[in-house]
């Protein structure tokens, strides 16, 4: 598609986390370390890149995984580790010019607050998914209430914020996170970690190197770029 500059600013730019801010899924990482990764992988890439995400998909993936509470809490830095090239110089940027930055996921909440903090975005910004605990951090559930276990939850979140930020990007990777497509001033897709040409041929624009450098020029007005 011909890069048509944004004449009006945007108000927000809103991110996918995981394959997105950060070159990993962080349930496959969380998978491998339990040994369980074959398997785990493959419900992510069904819901990635066919299905989109069910409750019933995202139970079978904890089930299997069983994290624990300090799993989760280190997950953070391990995304942090592994975040996307540029993606610091590209938020900081961002937020000098007065955007305001969300991370909408459908990853686990501690998880990717402890990640959004490392990479200087507020942690009231962060929709994920909350788990539950025993008193000794095993596993228990996930909330099921969450809209973001569901395929069109990232949409209403998304529906909400624009009541706020009128003009909004949105930097995503999946199925779930096209289905915003309609909402949004922008639709980025990313496939500098997870390349998906169905993503691609739904995204207005596709990134397929590695870095988030492009996002500069497509969300960015001139006036602001100079």
């Amino acid at each position: 598609m011909i890069l048509q500059p944004l004449t009006q600013p945007l108000d927000a730019i809103i991110f996918d986390c995981d394959g997105t801010l950060s070159e990993i899924e962080g349930i496959d990482e969380l998978a491998r370390n339990n040994n369980v990764g074959n398997e785990v992988a493959a419900l992510t890439e069904e819901a990635m890149s066919r299905t989109g995400l069910t409750p019933e998909l995202y139970q079978q993936r904890l089930d299997l995984v069983l994290p624990t509470e300090a799993q989760v809490n280190a997950l953070g830095e391990t995304y942090f580790e592994h975040k996307t090239p540029d993606i610091l110089a590209v938020l900081q940027t961002f937020l000098a010019h007065g955007k305001h930055i969300y991370i909408v996921s459908a990853g686990l909440q501690k998880s990717v607050e402890n990640f959004a903090a490392l990479l200087g975005v507020n942690t009231d910004n962060v929709f994920a998914v909350d788990l539950s605990f025993d008193h000794a951090g095993n596993y228990l559930d996930f909330d099921r209430s969450s809209p973001m276990v569901f395929g069109d939850g990232k949409k209403k979140v998304v529906a909400r914020l624009k009541e706020k930020h009128p003009e909004i990007a949105y930097v995503g990777d999946g199925l779930n996170d096209v289905a915003v497509i309609d909402l949004v001033t922008r639709f980025i897709g990313y496939g500098g970690s997870f390349y998906r040409e169905n993503i691609k041929a739904l995204s207005d624009f596709y990134i397929t190197e590695k870095t988030m450098m492009p996002l500069l020029e497509l969300c960015l007005t001139g006036d602001e770029r100079m």
